[in-house]
């Protein structure tokens, strides 16, 4: 008796492979792979042979500023000094509303494009938490669809702003999930120092993630990503911890640069790069030659590093662009980092999926490994009309199905262009073909 399931999804394809298979789905877990011509199901989905690919992963984004581009004013300077002070403008006019309705907003964007893992920022600088409060409620109300993990960022800083450290604590023990500092902006090396030691031991008492804003400046003195890989060693936190931009390990000397990668790779902690972002807003003080706006992800991944890519802010006073697709992260890495290479541009996409998932520590669950499905993982995947990983590095493309625990949650249909030629002025090539007014292009 041919055996029963909940959903058959026929003719798919994985990596590069122009091989189709069939899956099998029952409780929103994949329970056969292969040819199952033979079994049943209540349902069918024909997938006619599309590129299957694990879920997108965000893992540094700020759900709180998102959409806010232009309001109050508009960063004319590009720096991350007017978008901070732009933000902070904006903050003390915040509601709960309004940052619910953003919110919501940019989730759409990135349900869309394939994200079922995110990790969002949220400035605490509020003293009443009225944006940490508005993300921990959409937290919840989109678990069906998306696993959220909430971190509370203290953008004035920890040691120059002391309210910050008691706001730490008390998002704690209101939901958030980890916790962040960013030690180049307080006021002095040494304050940025005890502002991770501070924020490293409340992570660590609270059973927390670390997740620092690291380095994100071209001063080559900015040496903050030693220390969150010596505190990750010293307290046993490893991949607990992330370590996002880190700018400045661009500009360091080859000979401490090689130490400091060493100490992260025992460390255990992640890199999370920002290509968008850091291209517009790093090198703005550079002579010429003007730095590239990205860390050295090559050099970390090589070095066994789990390394992941963030899409990070969406039109904020920060980056007036965006648009919540991983994709368009790793096309901005893959010329920042010349990764143009046909293996780079699969290493990247690891770098949106298993990577993302990893820096969040959330990889256990997620079921693929080096991009391949297995039996017994959750029915969770994107389908692209695309033949290789290429063609999405290239175009970009929203995956034209998304399916989370076997259930399809999000459908994008594809753009159509035409173009309006005569028959008469399509020679090249085309001689004895016959040809209509119209020619479809994709």
């Amino acid at each position: 008796m041919a055996k029963s399931y909940d959903l058959i999804i026929r003719n798919v394809r994985q990596s590069d492979s122009k091989e189709c298979f069939d899956l099998a789905v029952m409780g929103g877990t994949i329970a056969a792979m292969g040819a199952l011509e033979e079994a049943v199901s209540k349902k069918t989905f024909d997938a006619g042979g599309r590129l299957m690919l694990p879920p997108f992963a965000e893992p540094h984004v700020h759900l709180d500023t998102a959409l806010t581009a232009g309001s109050p004013v508009w960063n004319e300077s590009g720096t991350l000094a007017e978008g901070i002070g732009i933000w902070s403008a904006r903050k003390a006019a915040l509601t709960k509303k309004d940052v619910l309705e953003r919110s919501e907003r940019t989730l759409g964007l990135y349900m869309g494009y394939g994200v079922q893992h995110l990790r969002t920022m949220v400035d605490i600088g509020d003293p009443n938490l009225t944006a940490l409060e508005a993300v921990l409620e959409i937290k919840e109300k989109y678990r069906p669809y998306i696993d959220i993990q909430v971190t509370a960022f203290p953008q004035d800083g920890i040691v120059a702003c002391p309210e910050n450290e008691e706001r730490l604590k008390v998002a704690l023990r209101l939901g958030a999930d980890g916790i962040s500092a960013v030690p180049h902006l307080e006021r002095t090396r040494e304050e940025g120092v005890l502002s991770l030691q501070k924020a490293f031991e409340l992570a660590d008492s609270h059973g927390a993630y670390m997740h620092v804003f690291c380095d994100e400046t071209d001063d080559e003195a900015s040496r903050y990503l030693e220390v969150c890989a010596s505190l990750a060693l010293s307290m046993g936190l490893g991949r607990r911890v992330t370590a996002a931009h880190a700018n400045a390990a661009a500009y360091y000397n080859e000979p401490y640069f090689q130490k400091v990668l060493g100490l992260v790779a025992a460390s255990g902690l992640s890199i999370i790069a920002c290509p968008l972002i850091n291209s517009v807003t790093q090198g703005r003080y550079d002579a010429y030659p003007k730095g590239r706006g990205i860390t050295r992800i090559k050099e970390f991944m090589e070095a066994g590093i789990n390394v992941a890519l963030a899409h990070d802010d969406i039109r904020t006073p920060f980056y007036p662009l965006g648009t919540g697709n991983p994709l368009d992260a790793a096309h901005m890495a893959a010329h920042l980092a010349h990764m143009s290479g046909r293996a780079d541009q699969l290493r990247l996409i690891r770098m949106i999926t298993e990577g993302g998932v990893m820096a969040m520590n959330a990889d256990e669950s997620y079921g693929y490994m080096n991009g391949e499905l297995r039996e017994g993982a959750p029915a969770s995947f994107l389908l692209f009309d695309a033949d290789d990983v290429g063609d999405l590095i290239r175009e970009r493309p929203a995956p034209r199905y998304v399916f989370r625990g076997g259930r399809l949650i999000a459908e994008t249909q594809p753009a159509v262009t035409t173009l309006q030629i005569a028959a008469s002025q399509l020679a090249y090539g085309n001689a004895g073909k016959e040809w209509t007014n119209v020619l479809p292009v994709r």
